[in-house]
């Protein structure tokens, strides 16, 4: 309601009165009353005086303006206060109104344990929200008339350079409607965290195995599902797919990272339609908020050395920019179980990144970046040298990638919910690699870019946004065996060489999300994508959060994915076999529907906060291009799931996080994991899968973080293995009776920091009993025999690894 409104309309209600105080000889107007009161008086009662008759009307025709202002006084504005970073509740945050001018009563509030808080809204127009808490920088929002809830996300403040308090930030999530996780910057100190496979060593949701004992390649699990059915994104862009898949855990330096989001079951439809078991979304840091040098050293017992070096700064009040960079170095030959093959391949990597931040104060964002990465890694026998023919076997991987984005959006004046963004992103990743005789190159040329509009529907409690987007990948491989078939002719052996394939994916989504502020979210969204190889894909998705209470919170998930397979990229641990590959050509894209939900329910031990969360999530697919070991003990048959088979994956975890003490954190959890398929006619589980694992961390910090201590353990249970090539084989129809297990085993890793004012050193040990997998290669005096095998590998290969690491930092 505008100003003259308000003041006309009090001048009316004065001007009504006035006859009444003219007969009250008693009531009169203080001679100390403000000199503005006094003015509003005086003109009142001249107004009255002469046109009497005009007030009686004015009255009555701003009766409905004066009621409005009233209530518009009552109205409350709702919302709540959480930290930027962490996305958790900031309790005993101060909410105030910031007026237009200054005979505004400043009204306030205080936050709750919950960051929430309720505001009456003022009649005055052109009042502003400010809100400020301990720690954080404050922040003023100029709220629209029909907005009555609200989220602020306040940033911690750095200007205070002497004592810095620091509280636990709360890993589940109480905000989002999916069931997410998060893993900060300072949960990625707790190891040594090289690179992203390290990042989650602290973390049960997601497991990280190696694929083979020979490459050194690592994927991560999710579900029970192989990393390939998770969608990588950087910065919320998707990222490390395709070709990338198996190394892509090692393109990502693990100071370069802020934070990690794990969301579990189906995420948004505006990341697009391959997401199948979940996101990992990671954030790098941003120029304008990250510290303005950090160097990192590090090396381990295996030969193996790490530099980091992060630079930041801003080149004005509107730019900034960040250098990220990463060099590691494997050159030591180790063979410690003592079966002529290296425990860990020879590796060199230089990493670099660029990212750029302009923010022109008036509602536009820009952010751009650029990468390149050169890889070289060689393994196998300790005698193998790659330019010496007959030196033994090896394998060899060269790697050439070049990245680059830019993210643009505009957010309307005076509209903070209304925004307009383009995203795109462009990646160039080539390979040449080799597997003892056979040889495996690959390139991808990928394209992607997304048109993202988002604002309200009447108020913040229905929001939507829509866009379109363009998928552009070009795969080209070739894969040789060392076999030339005397019935093939050169066309045929060119194709069954040579495999390429071209995609373009234009589409549209659109997602609505209905809030009510007090319990309620739901997100629904639906995209249409036309897939130039396989047609329609129809993707919805279906996201619920119901707060039972403010500290006990169910969500539901549901939706489908879709994903193209790569069934080589995603299958090269078992090129260090024997096995041939038999590949169908008539492989259909992947289609899976997951269905789960999560309870999360906080509490306090001693006072202080705990967590504890369970969830269970199926996934069925409708389609998967299965790779089978079983079938044939002599190849790897891939092929679409056979007709009347089933896939599915049934994961239930329970995890609990407590502080007993000051200082001492401590999580446990448990996971259940039943992943099977049909394999020629008989449901099987997967391979190396175990159906059992238990998870465990304890750290302890001293009075201002001087010393840190951190201690993780996790006990694997059985898990089943493929019959190694040339034996007899599964037996078909005894089901997965007459399968190899592994034993269970337990793995133990600790890691000490001492914190100085500008450095840290830490000092740490994996796999500190010195577990180890007994043959982890087998046939490894013939290796170019029909029963070499390394792809079975479940645990450790090359027993305790022990490690010293040195950080610098100035903010």
């Amino acid at each position: 309601m505008s100003r003259w409104k308000v003041q006309f309309a009090k001048m009316a209600v004065l001007a009504f009165l006035l006859p009444c105080l003219s007969v009250c000889p008693g009531k009169r107007l203080s001679p100390f009353a403000p000199e503005r009161q006094r003015r509003i008086f005086a003109d009142a009662m001249t107004l009255c005086l002469r046109r009497r008759f005009f007030c009686l009307l004015s009255l009555g025709a701003l009766g409905p303006s004066v009621a409005w202002a009233q209530a518009e006084l009552a109205a409350p504005v709702r919302g709540q206060v959480t930290d930027a970073a962490a996305a958790t509740p900031v309790p005993g945050a101060v909410v105030r109104w910031l007026s237009a001018t200054a005979a505004l009563p400043a009204a306030a509030a205080t936050t709750d344990n919950a960051g929430t808080f309720s505001l009456v809204r003022p009649a005055q127009a052109g009042a502003r929200l400010v809100v400020s808490a301990l720690g954080y920088r404050a922040d003023t929002l100029a709220l629209a008339a029909g907005n009555a809830y609200v989220r602020v996300r306040l940033r911690r403040s750095q200007e205070l350079g002497g004592v810095q308090i620091e509280g636990r930030a709360l890993a589940y999530s109480a905000l989002t409607p999916t069931n997410s996780q998060v893993i900060s910057s300072r949960d990625l100190t707790k190891s040594a965290c090289c690179n992203l496979a390290e990042s989650f060593e602290t973390n049960a949701s997601v497991e990280v195995s190696t694929t083979d004992a020979v490459s050194g390649a690592k994927q991560i699990q999710l579900l029970g599902l192989d990393g390939a059915y998770s969608l990588l994104t950087v910065d919320n862009l998707p990222a490390l797919r395709g070709l990338s898949t198996l190394y892509r855990l090692s393109y990502l330096s693990g100071t370069w990272i802020e934070s990690i989001d794990i969301i579990k079951g189906m995420g948004s439809v505006v990341n697009g339609y391959e997401s199948i078991s979940g996101q990992v979304n990671v954030r790098l840091k941003e120029p304008d908020k990250t510290e303005r040098l950090l160097f990192n050293a590090y090396g381990n017992d295996l030969g193996k050395f790490d530099l980091n070096l992060n630079l930041a700064t801003p080149l004005s009040k509107k730019i900034s920019t960040a250098l990220l960079l990463h060099s590691d170095h494997l050159g030591r030959r180790a063979d410690r179980n003592d079966d002529n093959f290296l425990d860990l391949p020879l590796a060199t990597q230089y990493n670099l990144f660029n990212k750029w931040k302009y923010k022109s104060g008036s509602g536009l964002v820009s952010e751009a970046g650029l990468g390149a990465l050169r890889e070289t890694r060689q393994g196998g026998q300790v005698s193998f040298r790659e330019r010496t023919p007959g030196s033994g076997y090896g394998t060899t991987l060269a790697t050439n990638r070049y990245t680059g984005f830019a993210k643009t959006s505009y957010t309307w004046p005076g509209r903070p919910y209304q925004s307009l963004g383009l995203l795109l992103s462009g990646t160039s990743h080539a390979f040449e690699s080799a597997y003892g005789r056979r040889t495996y190159d690959g390139t991808q040329r990928t394209g992607l870019a997304t048109l993202l509009f988002q604002s309200i529907i009447g108020t913040t409690a229905h929001t939507y946004r829509a866009g379109l987007s363009y998928l552009h990948d070009d795969y080209r491989e070739l894969y040789q065996d060392g076999f030339i078939y005397p019935i093939e002719t050169p066309e045929e052996r060119y194709r069954r060489e040579n495999r390429r394939r071209f995609e373009r994916v234009p589409g549209t989504f659109g997602e609505y999300t209905y809030q009510n502020a007090r319990n309620l979210t739901v997100v629904a969204g639906l995209r249409l994508d036309r897939h130039n190889l396989y047609g329609w894909f129809l993707t919805p998705r279906l996201n619920v959060k119901y707060d039972v209470t403010p500290t006990s919170i169910v969500r539901l998930a549901a939706g489908r994915g879709f994903r193209t397979a790569n069934p080589l990229a995603e299958n090269t641990g078992m090129l260090v076999s024997a096995r041939d590959f038999v590949v169908s050509d008539q492989l259909r894209p992947e289609r899976a529907w997951n269905v789960g939900g999560s309870f999360t329910q906080y509490f306090t031990v001693a006072g202080r906060s705990a967590t504890l969360v369970a969830d269970y999530y199926h996934t069925e697919f409708q389609n998967q291009v299965v790779a089978d070991p079983y079938t044939a003990p002599t190849a790897l048959l891939i092929d679409n799931l056979e007709p009347g088979g089933r896939s599915f994956s049934r994961s239930f975890q329970a995890e609990v996080q407590v502080e007993p003490l000051k200082g001492l954190q401590a999580k446990a959890a448990y996971k259940l994991l039943d992943v099977r398929t049909t394999y020629d006619g008989q449901l099987l589980p997967k391979p190396l899968t175990p159906r059992h694992r238990l998870f465990a961390n304890l750290g302890y910090a001293t009075a201002f973080d001087k010393w840190r201590f951190d201690l993780t353990g996790q006990w694997f249970g059985r898990r089943p293995m493929a019959h190694p090539p040339g034996s007899g084989g599964h037996q078909h129809g005894t089901g997965e009776t007459t399968l190899p297990y592994t034993p269970r085993y337990a793995l133990f890793n600790a890691q000490a920091t001492r914190a100085f004012k500008r450095f840290e050193v830490y000092l740490g040990a994996e796999n500190f009993t010195n577990y180890r997998q007994r043959d982890p290669i087998l046939g490894a005096s013939t290796p170019f025999g029909p029963g070499f095998d390394a792809a079975m590998v479940w645990g450790p290969v090359f027993g305790r690894l022990t490690y010293a690491g040195l950080r610098f930092k100035l903010d």
